[in-house]
């Protein structure tokens, strides 16, 4: 009998990867790519909007990238979030014959927001232009990524443009964990698929490159509307849909880079805050998921070196686990590729789901027990924020 079962898991398993490959294929097929459209008659003035607290490694860097466009009429606008280190000083050098340049002194956080949500929305009160594009203060930028990215926008005629930049991976913290973020986007999102289904909970956008028509944001309400959210990327997402509008997720081919976490504490605080919120703060989508994760890439790697050391498992077929991990490897290197990660990082996928588990249950426990996570100096109270979908 438990021969029998663990038989039949190893065909479920199997079987199940092999639906993940076919989605991460369609996606290679089909998600489109910047540059790929011709350039546009169109270009309406767009304004850049780069929040940033305690950015003092990064902002410089990104600011001259955002700067350095290629493009006509833009403006670049940076809003200091009560930065408490050099942070205020360096934006100041920055502006200094710059008048394409412009600062925002952010104000006092207020009860029920999320700090990024808060400045996002003061940046975007600041705004003048027809399109507005939000970055974080970690990305760097590609001469050619607003003409790009803009030229996608008018040819896929979208009100909301996103896609997940290059993430360099320098630590071992980064390079074993981080991965996991655009494997599951490309794994599991049919995107061009879910654009065409009329459920909100099946769209996607990544915070750290929102590009989008002034007159949407303003409809589905903005930051405002998401204030509380710690995922407010896919809330806004989700907010186009339910008013019929149009988001788009595309490749950025290397046209904007990013270094979201410089360490692996950081890596593991930074996962901690939001990653409970993902599954919209529920319990038994966030279990099955992560449990079905786990039996999925850690058991059949997990089965093949017990095999291998002699250990005599009831029901389990070595030719079965061979062609499962084979898979596996080749659904990571699929995903390494396509967003330029390197490659070798594939052999470690089952400790990167290891580890990735175990911050996701992390994040679970710090929401039920009310604990908080102190992110860029700010206290972020992981029990409160929920997305709706």
């Amino acid at each position: 009998m438990i021969a029998q079962f663990l038989y039949q898991q190893q065909i479920s398993i199997l079987a199940f990867i092999c639906v993940l490959l076919l989605i991460a294929l369609f996606n290679v097929l089909t998600i489109k790519s910047l540059g790929s459209n011709s350039q546009s008659n169109l270009y309406p003035m767009v304004s850049i909007l780069i929040p940033a607290r305690n950015e003092a490694q990064n902002i410089e860097e990104c600011v001259y990238s955002v700067l350095n466009q290629d493009y006509s009429s833009y403006e670049v606008i940076v809003l200091d979030d009560e930065s408490q280190d050099a942070t205020p000083e360096i934006l100041k050098r920055l502006s200094e014959g710059n008048p394409n340049l412009k600062l925002v002194s952010g104000q006092p956080l207020p009860p029920g927001w999320v700090g990024k949500n808060w400045a996002c929305y003061q940046l975007s009160q600041a705004a003048q232009g027809e399109l507005i594009l939000f970055v974080d203060a970690d990305t760097l930028h590609h001469p050619s990524m607003l003409t790009e990215a803009v030229s996608t926008l008018v040819a896929t005629r979208a009100d909301l443009l996103s896609g997940l930049p290059r993430q360099e991976l320098k630590t071992l913290g980064e390079r074993l964990i981080l991965p996991v973020l655009p494997w599951a986007i490309l794994s599991f999102f049919p995107i061009r698929m879910f654009q065409h289904i009329p459920f909100s909970f099946m769209s996607i956008a990544v915070g750290q490159f929102i590009l989008c028509r002034r007159t949407a944001y303003l409809r589905i309400g903005g930051h405002a509307a998401v204030r509380g959210s710690l995922i407010e990327d896919i809330a806004l997402a989700r907010l186009c849909k339910k008013n019929d509008l149009k988001w788009e997720f595309v490749n950025l081919k290397g046209r904007v880079n990013c270094r979201m976490y410089q360490n692996f504490r950081e890596v593991i605080n930074g996962l901690s805050k939001n990653l409970f919120a993902v599954f919209g703060n529920s319990l038994p989508v966030f279990l099955f998921i992560w449990l079905w994760l786990a039996i999925v890439f850690i058991t059949p790697a997990l089965s093949l070196i017990l095999y291998i050391f002699g250990a005599s498992i009831p029901g389990y077929s070595p030719a079965l686990t061979l062609v499962t991990v084979g898979i596996s490897i080749l659904l990571w290197l699929i995903s390494l590729w396509y967003f330029r990660m390197p490659l070798l990082q594939a052999a470690a996928y089952p400790l990167t789901i290891a580890l990735a588990s175990l911050i996701a249950f992390r994040s679970a426990w710090l929401h039920f027990t009310q604990r908080s996570i102190f992110w860029k100096g700010r206290e972020v109270k992981t029990s409160q924020h929920q997305v709706k979908s």
